[in-house]
């Protein structure tokens, strides 16, 4: 009986989180609407009637009796309309975009953002059940930024204002992630003990790995952080992943050529020997092109695999490009270091 107590109020709070992310948990049911018979001067009249503080609508929805919403009307046209005998039908406007109460807010989020408008009818199988107004819009927008930079920064989103979570509310979002990166990262020692005796042999080589895979990390979040926004407003999707590859690549290229000889320059004034300064600059290149590929491959497929690349991409990438960001630079130093061959 316990068990099932708990499951059930486990599957309560699951539950009233989802509706926290939907647009029904936004929208304002205090409306004033207008009937598509309505002659201008009885709306004016109707719509005045209707207001109950200081907050007036730029938009008013026209309605049947019904309640199907048939379109929009901007209070300045009513207004400023002369003839009072003239139908609402002739005044309003065609409705160019509507939400659902059952949407989730990081679905409507982007298209909010890219239309920027200031009222947003929400309809429930035609009929109007409530509305977005600018207030409800900025919020919601706003919710919907702070759970993506969460995200991003691998954590779960939190369900409270941080001065109000708990710190074991903090620890049961923010571990499962980390360990899953701990994970994740182990793979790295095993690269380094696979390459044991070329570090042995040419210790240099040890100086300069947080420099590179850090660089690798770094490009690549830049990349993600750019590509994930573009395809939340719709900008990008798969079938673009061509065009992305092309202009990323270029990019990384000319990042690259400057890098590797900055990182060159540094290889020299550390005195490490010609050899060593040569594997940095060709891997800080070949680094930071591979990093360009992976950041720009990986968010489309997870999007196509209905994955939040908000979520996964950046410390995904960032942990992948560290273990291949190793092998790169080892093979690249038996390359070029004699010693090693």
């Amino acid at each position: 009986m316990t068990y099932v107590a708990s499951h059930t109020l486990a599957a309560g709070q699951a539950a009233e989180i989802k509706l926290k992310e939907t647009v029904a948990s936004y929208m304002s049911a205090s409306l004033i609407t207008l009937r598509r018979g309505m002659k201008a001067g009885d709306a004016r009249a109707h719509m005045l009637g209707q207001l109950r503080d200081d907050d007036v609508p730029a938009q008013i929805f026209v309605t049947d009796d019904s309640g199907f919403l048939h379109g929009r009307l901007s209070l300045k046209t009513l207004l400023t309309e002369r003839n009072d005998a003239r139908p609402v039908c002739e005044l309003m406007q065609p409705i160019d975009y509507s939400v659902e109460p059952g949407q989730l807010r990081r679905d409507v989020a982007p298209e909010l953002q890219e239309k920027s408008p200031d009222t947003v009818p929400v309809v429930r199988g035609g009929k109007l059940a409530g509305a977005l107004y600018e207030r409800e819009i900025a919020s919601l927008i706003r919710d919907e930024e702070t759970d993506d930079a969460q995200r991003q920064g691998a954590s779960l989103p939190l369900d409270t204002p941080y001065l109000a979570t708990s710190p074991w509310a903090l620890w049961k979002k923010r571990l499962p992630w980390l360990l899953l990166l701990f994970a994740a990262e182990a793979y790295t020692s095993t690269i380094l003990q696979v390459f044991e005796e070329q570090l042995e042999a040419v210790i240099a080589l040890a100086f300069f790995i947080p420099l590179l895979i850090g660089t690798g990390g770094n490009s690549g979040t830049q990349i993600t952080s750019t590509l994930v926004r573009a395809m939340a407003v719709g900008e990008v999707g798969l079938r673009n992943l061509g065009a992305v590859l092309r202009k990323e690549v270029t990019t990384s290229v000319m990042i690259a050529l400057a890098i590797g000889l900055v990182g060159l320059f540094r290889a020299w004034m550390l005195g490490v020997g010609n050899e060593v300064a040569l594997v940095v600059c060709l891997t800080l290149v070949a680094i930071t092109v591979w990093s360009a590929i992976v950041s720009s491959i990986i968010p489309m497929v997870l999007k196509k695999m209905r994955i939040d690349p908000a979520v996964v991409s950046a410390p995904f990438i960032a942990t992948f490009i560290d273990g291949t960001g190793l092998v790169i630079y080892f093979n690249i130093a038996k390359l070029v270091i004699a010693d090693l061959a």
